[in-house]
C-alpha cells in the first residue's frame, strides 16, 4: 500500500471546493442553482474525506509497521496534504456560502435562515481548522522522512507540487479568517516555497525530457535487477553483471551470498 490510493479519493474533494467557488459566484443572479451547486458539493465533500481519512489510518499503520517507501516514491508521503489541505479549504468555502446563500433563498426553514447559514459557516471554520493542524502533522511526517534517504529525480516530484499547494490554499483561507498576522507570514513562505519547488520540478522535468531519462519505473528496474542477480550460467554460478557479450562477470552463489546479494 502506497500513498497514491488518495489520489482517486482527493477527486471529489477538489470537486467540493471548486463547487463552492462557483456557488459563490452564482449566488446573486442565481441563486437557486447556487444552492443546488452548494448542496451536490457539500456531498461531494462527504464522499471524498471521511474516505481518505480511512485511507490515512491504513497508511499510518503500514508506515508504523514496515518500513518507508523505497527512494524513488519517497515523495509520495507528502500526498495526505492533498485531501487534508483541499478538504480544509473547501469546507470553509461551502460556509462562507451557506452563510450568504441561505437567508436569500430561504433553505432550513425550521431554523431562522441567518442562523442556519452562520452555524454551517463556524462549523466549516473549526473542522477546517482541525484538518489544517492533521496536514500539519502528515507535513512534519513527509519532511522527516524525505531528509533520512538520497531520492533520484522522476515523475513523482510532481507529488509534492499539488498537496503543498492546496495545503498553502487552506492555510491562506484561514489567514483570512482570523485577524491573526501569523497565518499571513505562514502562507508568505509556503507560497514562497511551492513556487521554488514548482520551478525546480519544472526545469528538471524539461531537462530529463530532452535528455530521454524521464519515463522511468522503479518497479522494472528491480525485477530486472532481481532477474540479473537469478541469471544462472551452465557451469551452476550467477551472472551478476552481464556485459556486451552476455558473459560479463559471474560468481557463485556462496561468492554472492558472502556479498550480502
Amino acid at each position: 500500500m502506497t500513498a497514491a490510493w488518495l489520489l482517486p479519493i482527493v477527486s471529489p474533494i477538489v470537486a467540493a471546493a471548486s463547487g463552492a467557488l462557483v456557488a459563490g459566484a452564482m449566488t446573486e443572479n442565481h441563486p437557486s442553482h447556487a444552492l443546488w451547486t452548494l448542496v451536490t458539493s457539500y456531498v461531494l465533500w462527504g464522499c471524498g474525506v471521511p474516505l481518505a481519512m480511512v485511507v490515512l489510518v491504513m497508511y499510518f499503520q503500514r508506515l508504523a509497521l514496515h518500513h518507508l517507501p523505497t527512494p524513488e516514491v519517497i515523495v509520495s508521503v507528502f500526498l495526505p496534504l492533498g485531501p487534508l489541505g483541499s478538504g480544509a479549504f473547501g469546507i470553509m468555502k461551502l460556509g462562507e456560502v451557506a452563510n450568504v446563500l441561505l437567508p436569500i433563498t430561504g433553505t432550513l426553514p425550521a431554523v431562522k435562515d441567518a442562523m442556519a447559514g452562520g452555524i454551517l459557516y463556524i462549523l466549516g471554520f473549526a473542522v477546517a481548522l482541525v484538518m489544517w493542524g492533521f496536514a500539519l502533522v502528515w507535513l512534519f511526517f513527509a519532511v522527516a522522512s524525505i531528509t533520512r534517504t538520497r531520492f533520484p529525480f522522476n515523475m513523482g516530484f510532481w507529488g509534492f507540487v499539488f498537496p503543498g499547494g492546496v495545503f498553502v490554499l487552506a492555510t491562506n483561507q484561514i489567514s483570512k479568517e482570523l485577524p491573526s498576522g501569523f497565518f499571513k507570514v505562514l502562507t508568505m513562505i509556503f507560497t514562497m516555497i511551492i513556487v521554488l519547488l514548482w520551478i525546480f520540478v519544472s526545469v528538471r522535468t524539461i531537462e530529463k525530457t530532452l535528455t530521454g531519462k524521464l519515463i522511468f519505473s522503479p518497479c522494472v528496474q528491480q525485477y530486472q535487477e532481481n532477474r540479473i542477480k537469478m541469471m544462472r550460467c551452465p557451469s551452476g554460478e550467477v551472472d551478476i553483471a552481464p556485459g556486451p557479450s552476455g558473459c560479463g562477470n559471474s560468481a557463485t552463489r556462496e561468492e554472492m551470498t558472502c556479498a550480502g546479494l
